[in-house]
């Protein structure tokens, strides 16, 4: 089985950490995001995966080189300017088999892949989306599902006082090749506003899928998602699940230092004596001086708190004055 990972946004809503880093391979607890992807697709019969990519992608590679052990193989397609997520797939569509699955490349899951590619192949559907039921729809679009799982529509997204529990499209495809073929090349299209409304009725279906679904696209959402995998709420992850801070192991952490218990401490971080690391992950390289206080906070590859600084719901970029951070309450 093939899929197709969309990777090629420039992840704004990340910065400072995504500056120099793309999201896809940002350290989530110990590895870089998109090899737990790799991991989860591999588990479900995937053996190639198609990386539709555009920001740093030569940084990527460095970082992912020819995937993960006994993972699938990859194929990097590189965009020259935005595409949309239809028009991406389009671009690399002399890479792709009849039927792929497709990904949107911010999303940490452990959905039943199998269970969705055996419904898609079961309804003999031109494409299938993978629904995930949310309590509260404020800001997400919704879609409409038949009982024998037809998708028979859309609607925007809720406002703020339309909220309730309904089903949204979780970012997860299975399509056939057939309908990236009939999208107009060299321009940007989004397959959410304009392929999938064009399909709904008898060739678009749908599939609720149980189980875990973030988009780490926020600050908040990743720590969210460093403590999901550290606490053991998504599967995949069993060596970690419980393990409290996680601390790699050419960290260095001071004897007299705090830290946890939630935290990650990436690898070659320095947390000097007595400072305190609560809540927080410090990615590769990046220091916590003498004294210091990071609480719910992230900082970037090689950024500093100076000895005595204390900072609280931080994102703190490389190389940052002290008094340029972006709080999380300021984005």
């Amino acid at each position: 089985m093939q899929a197709l990972v969309l990777v090629g946004g420039r992840g704004t809503r990340l910065l400072p950490i995504t500056e120099a880093t793309p999201k896809p391979v940002i350290t989530l607890v110990d590895r870089p995001f998109l090899a737990w992807m790799l991991g989860w697709l591999a588990g479900h019969g995937v053996d190639e995966v198609v990386l539709s990519c555009g920001f740093l992608p030569d940084r990527m590679k460095e970082v992912l080189g020819d995937g993960i052990p006994n993972g699938p193989r990859l194929i990097w397609v590189e965009e020259t300017e935005p595409m949309g997520t239809a028009g991406a797939m389009r671009f690399a569509l002399e890479h792709l088999d009849d039927r792929f699955l497709a990904l949107n490349g911010d999303l940490l899951s452990d959905f039943d892949l199998s269970a969705l590619v055996a419904f898609h192949q079961r309804r003999e559907a031109k494409a299938t989306i993978g629904l995930k039921e949310v309590q509260d729809t404020t800001g997400f679009g919704l879609v409409d599902l038949e009982d024998d799982g037809t998708v028979s529509g859309f609607r925007e997204k809720a406002g703020t006082s339309d909220g309730g529990s309904g089903l949204v499209n979780s970012g997860v495809y299975v399509l056939e090749r057939e309908v990236i073929e009939a999208v107009e090349p060299g321009r940007e299209v989004s397959i959410e506003r304009e392929v999938f409304p064009r399909l709904a009725g008898p060739g678009l279906a749908g599939l609720v899928l149980d189980g875990y679904w973030m988009d780490i696209g926020t600050p908040d959402r990743y720590l969210q998602a460093t403590w999901d995998i550290v606490e053991g709420r998504m599967e995949g992850s069993p060596d970690l699940a419980g393990s409290g801070p996680v601390i790699a192991p050419t960290a260095s952490v001071a004897p007299g230092a705090k830290v946890g218990p939630r935290a990650v401490v990436s690898s070659d971080c320095v947390v000097e004596e007595g400072a305190e690391v609560s809540g927080s992950v410090m990615l590769e390289g990046s220091r916590v001086g003498t004294n210091a206080r990071v609480i719910d906070s992230i900082l970037a590859s090689g950024a500093v708190v100076d000895a005595d600084e204390a900072v609280s719901g931080a994102v703190i970029g490389q190389n940052e004055e002290q008094d340029d951070r972006r709080r999380s309450g300021d984005t």
